[in-house]
């Protein structure tokens, strides 16, 4: 009889765990960038130029990748395979709002599937200053949902926003 209540009580902490745990997550960061936002935005539509600044690219530079389509435009595929930091997926342009917004559907396939959509928005400071925002967002579905509670995905992953958008700049800046 014990037992059963124990086992009762573990269903029940996870149930009450999922219900509390987030079910969606929107990670994002922004940086100013000295460059008309034409130009910015040129070149941020190009997913074959996010090699020069992205942080996952220094994290394994000998990552295999194929393309397929025209970049900057929508149906554009990237793959890579990497190492365990970098993993293996896809990111495809689904949406492209000229001198506003690129929205890519990223398919993780390694470690693990999960999907997500990624975003770059720039937004007018002056003639010669535009912000960039660049972050994904998606659904984090029961009871996978629960892992949230214990990791910090925010940190985690805006930090490697933080490098790149860090690293977009300098590029940019040039």
């Amino acid at each position: 009889m014990i037992f059963l209540y124990i086992v009762l009580g573990i269903i029940a902490l996870i149930l009450i765990l999922a219900i509390v745990a987030p079910k969606s997550y929107d990670v994002s960061r922004s940086i100013v960038i000295n460059r008309a936002l034409p130009e910015v935005f040129k070149y941020l539509k190009s997913i074959k130029n996010q090699d020069q600044w992205s942080p996952w690219k220094l994290k394994d530079p000998n990552m295999k990748q194929t393309f397929t389509g025209t970049d900057g435009e929508i149906g554009f595929i990237s793959k890579w395979e990497g190492n365990k930091d970098v993993g293996m997926g896809e990111q495809e342009i689904i949406d492209v709002i000229e001198e506003k917004q690129v929205i890519t559907e990223l398919r993780f396939l390694k470690p693990w599937k999960s999907v997500s959509k990624g975003y770059l928005n720039v937004e007018k400071v002056d003639d010669n200053q535009t912000k960039v925002i660049w972050g994904f967002a998606g659904k984090n579905p029961v009871p996978f949902n629960i892992f949230m509670l214990f990791f910090n995905f925010e940190k985690a992953v805006g930090k490697d926003f933080d490098e790149g958008l860090s690293r977009l700049k300098q590029r940019l800046e040039q």
